[in-house]
């Protein structure tokens, strides 16, 4: 649901998003969770929230990810959210591993 902190322009940016999805067969529920979502991380790499997690700033943008993997069908978790997550499992080696590497020992 908008939030009353957004500007103008954040409010379109989520109407848009969530009619799309909308569009595209998504439930309104989902549509307006991913929309906030995506809003919230544009304001968060632009500096307009007062918090962000490191991954909201250094993570590649929300439209930017969304084109490199609308072509190759679902692109699965990041190389780091793997990292990340074998890190919270105590998975040894894990800073040599590749992608393929770290999604086989996450999902053991």
């Amino acid at each position: 649901m908008p939030q009353k902190a957004w500007s103008d322009k954040r409010e379109r940016q989520y109407k848009h998003i969530k009619e799309g999805l909308e569009s595209r067969g998504r439930s309104e529920d989902t549509a307006e969770e991913i929309a906030a979502r995506t809003v919230n991380k544009e304001r968060a790499r632009a500096g307009e929230a007062k918090t962000a997690s490191r991954s909201s700033v250094d993570d590649i943008s929300s439209g930017r990810r969304g084109g490199l993997r609308s072509h190759r069908g679902p692109g699965g978790r990041t190389k780091e959210q793997l990292y990340n997550e074998a890190k919270q499992r105590g998975v040894k080696g894990r800073s040599k591993m590749t992608k393929a590497q770290l999604e086989r020992a996450v999902d053991r």
